[in-house]
């Protein structure tokens, strides 16, 4: 959904556990164009953003730009060979509120640092790409873009595969984590380098739900390895940088803003919805699984989607999975572990009255909402500290946590305030 555009309201009760195509409204969003495929008329506008995920980019033929300046020269042309695939995903479905809002499709958050030795944590080890506790800027010109580029750029890698091509992260000892969809329909996968080396990859693990997978080069290495910013706030307004390799371009560098946190964006391959980290620096098809970065050259996201207009590249509204759940989700994956998420167990839709937060309209009996005591009526206006005016944003934020964790919910019954503490169940 376009930055300014109205909010339809949540489903009532009478639509939840309709199937996704037996949901519609009568707005239309911004389009969201397949890579693969000639523009669609508008689609339906949904309560989660429309992302078209970024597709690989078909490397056989080399992307041609032609020169521009001088009396004889074109505009600028250029092209790159986009095989016919399902990859670019069109236009998001419409929420299907409770289903999400009860449980979803993976799992993530409370991984512990020592599970995975391979692994390196900011808390534990330094950085081998450089230690980044203040604003990076290059000696020249004071340009956080290069300083982070000069900082985490030789951490981020092109991923390389029969199908296609996009992007990766080292984030511990051989071990890159990059975007399901690059990997999708591939037997062979190569990565290469920053400094041009290709190394052969072994794929460990992929989640088509979370959008998440890792591929291991071997131990001992001595690769170079991001800083990540696990644990830490991501804020509305702040510097952000993308690495990746749009079209085949390596180690091209964008720089923007956070234009959001906690986005609802869902998938409309499996109806997953993930909060992420919305952002303006540009991404296109070959930066999924690329690096989004802080001014301290950490990474606070994986870039995923796009949003367009019609057209096929970027307008400036990008979405990335922060990196908590890229990382807790990979970890699993390099375990060996299913990836489950947890079960709230509450169908919530919107309030009312107008007021904010999300109206819980029916709860599941014995869940961990129910043990818990929320009631129908109750109004959540936040989980786990993080701010709820939609169910869709409440689907994210659920869908990042396994079962058997604790979360607090803020909740408004009648005129009083209640902290409620909440096990979440399993499916």
């Amino acid at each position: 959904m376009a930055d300014g555009a109205t909010q339809p309201p949540d489903l009532d009760p009478s639509t939840v556990g309709s199937s996704a195509a037996d949901v519609s409204s009568d707005s239309s969003s911004a389009k969201v164009e397949s890579f693969w495929s000639a523009p669609s008329a508008p689609q339906p506008k949904s309560d989660a953003p429309s992302p078209g995920y970024l597709p690989p980019v078909s490397p056989p033929e080399k992307l041609t730009v032609k020169a521009v300046g001088g009396a004889d020269s074109a505009p600028p042309v250029v092209a790159s060979s986009r095989r016919s695939s399902k990859w670019g995903w069109r236009a998001l479905v419409s929420f299907l509120a409770g289903a999400i809002v009860m449980g979803g499709g993976y799992t993530t958050s409370n991984i512990l640092a020592g599970r995975n030795p391979r692994v390196t944590r900011v808390a534990e080890v330094e950085s081998s790409v450089g230690e980044a506790t203040t604003e990076l800027t290059d000696a020249a010109g004071g340009n956080v873009a290069s300083g982070v580029a000069q900082v985490l750029g030789p951490a981020v890698v092109q991923v390389e595969t029969n199908v296609g091509l996009g992007s990766g992260v080292i984030y511990g000892d051989g071990l890159i984590v990059t975007n399901a969809h690059v990997l999708a329909g591939s037997d062979q996968v190569r990565v290469r380098l920053s400094d041009g080396r290709t190394l052969p990859a072994e794929i460990l693990g992929a989640a088509d739900t979370v959008d998440v997978a890792v591929v291991s080069v071997g131990e001992g290495l001595d690769l170079p390895i991001a800083q990540l910013a696990t644990n830490e706030t991501v804020v509305v307004g702040q510097e952000a940088v993308a690495i990746g390799s749009p079209f085949e371009l390596q180690q091209t560098v964008t720089q923007g803003i956070v234009s959001a946190v906690a986005r609802p964006v869902q998938d409309p391959s499996t109806g997953t919805i993930t909060a992420m980290i919305q952002t303006d620096a540009s991404i296109n098809p070959g930066n999924s699984g690329g690096a989004l970065a802080d001014a301290q050259g950490r990474v606070v996201g994986i870039n995923t989607a796009i949003q367009t207009d019609g057209s096929a590249g970027s307008v400036g509204v990008g979405f990335a999975i922060p990196i908590d759940t890229v990382i807790n989700a990979a970890d699993r994956l390099v375990a060996g572990e299913t990836l489950e998420s947890g079960l709230l167990g509450i169908t919530g839709g919107q309030t009312t009255d107008g007021s904010a937060g999300v109206q819980v309209i029916e709860v599941t009996p014995g869940s961990g909402a129910e043990q818990a005591g929320v009631q129908v009526g109750d109004r959540i206006l936040s989980f786990d500290d993080a701010p709820v005016t939609r169910s869709d944003e409440l689907a994210g934020l659920v869908v990042a946590h396994p079962p058997g964790d604790e979360v607090i919910l803020e909740v408004v019954r009648g005129t009083e305030n209640l902290e409620i503490r909440v096990t979440l169940g399993a499916k």
